[in-house]
């Protein structure tokens, strides 16, 4: 029993431990929930830890790149800052070597380009930058500012002599921007004094404004009354031209240039333009190209004037410069200068200048010097040719004198008859009274009673009694003073009451009591025309000459008449005046 009772005590021992084992292994899983629950609440607690720290070290990464940008962004500016300021030159040429030359800083230098620069892309005259070893970085466009000068003559396809400042001569280079343009004597220039380039060719607008090469469209079939100064006028200049041969077997010269002289308004400056017109349709024709024409330089006489030495005639010379260059493609040029008369007066007469002295003998020097004018003809056109220098007007300059008189009554039908034809809006009852239905003859009805009201030699058509040096008297009628110019006004009037009239619910058409209506009206307003200080200078300018006339009295009738007779123009004394 003994030996049992020790045999089962192991076992009771081991019970127990195992009956321990389980009991904590109960409460152990009892607690296991607990720890369960507990270990969660850490792992979503080291969740959050973890996010915030993910979210924090995104904003120092950041923090980090901004300012690892800041950085090199200072680092750039600071580099800028402290480079070395660049040097602007311009480029020369190239050199085998692959070098090029360059003009910096007034020096001609041999400098190295950088290879990504393409060499293909310089040109001469181009302004290049250069790093602190002079090397050639980058390549501009040409300094837009520099120094006007004045090309005196073409040496080569790449120097020319030039003009600058105090009429200094000096042989520059052209830059290749200019090597495709065609230069000529007077061309105004850019000149880029450090490097010496002439880079650009500059417009000079007030001289081109002076020319004017377009061929008018006015024939002869548009000037009226003039029949015999049309005809001295073509023989003057189309004859030598289209019968050139026949003038050269005859020794037979063409004449240099034509005056045409008279009144204001009777068509010198339409003759002129006719002329350039039938001389473009003579070339077409003997050439058989319509292309071809003549060219037709208008130069504006007042406009050439100009208040810095030498400026006038600087361009009279390159208005016959261009002229003879477009007389080289075989075709004639006409130089016209209308108002002939304010540019050359006699040398001498000046009172607060005597730039006549200077601008008469450069005209001469061009019409008759070493260089000749073939296929150049000049024509003036003045109302004073009195003031104009003799010299100008002797045989071998101006050649030909045309005088443009003022209309008699002849010429003043056929100047009527281009104004006021059967095109126009007539009056039915003229076209069917004096017309016979025709308004061809009732428009040369109208055109026959106003020109005989017009040129009416009584008392409702006097205008000026002048009173000559000599103490004679004569009485003048607006018909001594009708002129194209008028003419086409009094037509102008008429259409115009014809417009108000049918605007105001009247008849249709122009009357012959619009013409006449008109022409009271001219003569009205012509009236005023002769108040000057000076009549003898009035009278000339208006195309009466001869006897000096000291004294002018208006006699136009009003419709209340002045007792006095008329209105009187001060009588004042001969000699200078301003």
């Amino acid at each position: 029993m003994e030996e049992s009772a020790v045999s089962q005590e192991p076992l009771r021992d081991a019970l127990r431990d195992a009956l321990e084992e389980i009991d904590s292994l109960k409460r152990r899983l009892q607690d296991q929930p607990l720890r369960v629950e507990t270990l969660e609440e850490q792992l979503l607690e080291a969740r959050g830890q973890l996010t915030q720290s993910r979210s924090s070290n995104e904003k120092l990464a950041a923090a980090m790149q901004q300012t690892r940008d800041q950085l090199a962004t200072l680092r750039e500016e600071v580099e800028r800052l402290t480079q070395p300021p660049a040097v602007y030159g311009t480029f020369s040429n190239f050199n085998a070597d692959g070098t090029v030359d360059i003009i910096a800083t007034g020096r001609k230098m041999r400098v190295s380009i950088i290879p990504a620069l393409d060499p293909g892309q310089l040109h001469r005259g181009d302004e290049v930058v250069l790093n602190e070893s002079f090397t050639v970085i980058g390549i501009r466009n040409f300094d837009g500012q520099g120094e006007v000068v004045t090309v005196k003559e073409v040496i080569d396809e790449r120097r020319i002599l030039i003009y600058s400042r105090g009429s200094e001569e000096r042989v520059v280079e052209l830059a290749d921007a200019l090597a495709d343009e065609k230069l000529r004597s007077g061309d105004t220039l850019l000149f880029d004094v450090r490097s010496g380039f002439v880079v650009e060719k500059l417009a000079r607008q007030e001289v081109e404004d002076l020319l004017l090469e377009e061929v008018p469209d006015i024939s002869y079939a548009d000037v009226g009354g003039l029949d015999a100064q049309i005809e001295s006028i073509t023989d003057a200049v189309e004859l030598p031209y289209v019968h050139r041969a026949l003038f050269k077997d005859y020794e037979l010269p063409a004449p240099k240039g034509i005056l045409l002289y008279g009144p204001p308004g009777c068509g010198k400056t339409m003759i002129a333009k006719a002329v350039a017109n039938s001389l473009a349709a003579k070339v077409a024709a003997i050439t058989g190209n319509t292309n071809v024409r003549s060219y037709f330089l208008n130069i504006k006489g007042p406009e050439l004037l100009n208040k810095y030495v030498g400026e006038t005639e600087r361009q009279i010379r390159l208005v016959f410069q261009r002229a003879r260059e477009k007389a080289e493609e075989g075709v004639p040029v006409i130089i016209f200068f209308d108002e002939m008369d304010s540019l050359f007066r006699t040398r001498g007469t000046g009172i607060s200048s005597d730039m006549e002295s200077t601008i008469v003998p450069q005209l001469l020097a061009e019409i008759d010097g070493v260089e000749s004018l073939r296929d150049v003809i000049v024509i003036g056109a003045t109302n004073r040719e009195d003031l104009i220098d003799p010299a100008i007007l002797r045989p071998g300059r101006l050649d030909v004198k045309i005088k443009i008189e003022r209309p008699n009554a002849e010429a003043a039908t056929q100047i009527f008859e281009r104004y006021l034809h059967d095109a126009l809006p007539l009056d039915g009852g003229e076209v069917a009274g004096i017309g016979g239905g025709d308004s061809h003859k009732a428009a040369n009805a109208m055109i026959e009673k106003t020109v005989e009201e017009m040129y009416r030699s009584d008392d409702a058509n006097r205008f000026l009694e002048v009173t000559y040096q000599g103490g004679d008297k004569e009485t003048l009628y607006f018909k001594d003073f009708a002129s194209g110019a008028m003419i086409e006004n009094i037509v102008r009037r008429a259409k115009k009451l014809a417009v108000k009239r049918e605007i105001g619910g009247g008849t249709r058409g122009i009357k012959t009591e619009d013409l006449v209506s008109s022409i009271r009206q001219e003569f009205r307003e012509n009236e005023d025309l002769p108040n000057t200080t000076n009549p003898d200078d009035w009278a000339r300018i208006s195309g009466k000459k001869g006897e000096r006339i000291v004294f002018i009295r208006t006699l136009v009738n009003q419709e209340a008449p002045d007792p006095t007779g008329g209105r009187s123009i001060d009588h004042v004394g001969t000699g200078q005046y301003l």
